[in-house]
């Protein structure tokens, strides 16, 4: 399910607080789909009315966007049950002959086989293979059935050990800045305008610690995780010291 509509995003929230109440009556572990972040963001919104009721968010490794939800912990219920995720390697038959394959092309060549978005997680390239994070129910059907991107020949199988994907270290950028504002941060990260990256605030385009955000003149905090539709993600490290210009030197960790 995408919260697109006012009726989507109702019925997103319904569901989730029947996977809290299910997860607190009988005692088990409850879970969502993959999450977009507008959909972890209605979460965020009535995260304050579940209360009592542990939760935690996973999208495969610290790298995912598209989360699952999961309502229950160990303290909890007793036992610890990991997240239903498959991590899937995607290879292509000849690599030399392989196409260079884009996240729209694995994206939508799994989109065709007619499958729930919810059941799909996050996609990362490297080189001419692909890691595809899935609901482990679907990770079956998607190893059988998807065997084309475009026009190259892959197969697939779980990622185990070596082969799974690990987490990355983002990219350290150290620069200068005159205040800690996120769209001054955002701007200078993304080498754009000011009043472009203002806008993609008002737009509904920004996500700080997995929430919506549309106030660019928040002060970041060291730590905080911007998430750009768009353009991408990185990590607040905060300030280092102040130039003799009085400026900011600030670092930031930049996922390419």
């Amino acid at each position: 399910m995408t919260a697109d509509t006012e009726k989507e995003i109702q019925q997103l929230k319904k569901r989730i607080l029947e996977l809290a109440r299910k997860s607190y009556e009988q005692n088990i572990y409850t879970y969502t789909g993959f999450l977009s972040l507008a959909e972890q963001d209605v979460f965020w919104g009535i995260e304050a009315g579940i209360r009592g009721i542990p939760y935690k968010l996973f999208g495969g490794n610290a790298d995912c966007e598209r989360q699952m939800l999961r309502f229950g912990s160990e303290e909890s219920l007793g036992y610890e049950e990991e997240f239903p995720i498959v991590c899937l390697l995607a290879e292509p038959l000849m690599e030399k002959f392989a196409d260079t394959l884009c996240h729209r092309d694995y994206l939508g060549a799994v989109m065709n086989l007619g499958i729930e978005r919810s059941t799909v997680g996050d996609i990362f390239l490297e080189g001419k293979t692909a890691y595809i994070f899935c609901s482990d129910k679907i990770a079956p059907f998607l190893a059988e059935n998807l065997n084309k991107v475009k026009h190259t020949n892959i197969k697939l199988r779980r990622a185990e050990g070596e082969k799974r994907l690990q987490a990355r270290e983002p990219e350290l950028s150290v620069f200068t800045v005159s205040s800690e504002r996120a769209d001054g941060l955002l701007a200078k990260i993304y080498h754009l305008p000011r009043s472009e990256s203002l806008s993609l605030f008002r737009s509904g385009r920004v996500y700080i610690n997995g929430r919506l955000s549309e106030n660019g003149s928040r002060l970041l905090k060291e730590g905080d995780k911007v998430s750009v539709r768009g353009y991408g993600r990185f990590i607040y490290y905060g300030t280092g010291h102040e130039t003799k210009k009085g400026k900011l030197s600030v670092s930031a960790g930049i996922y390419k």
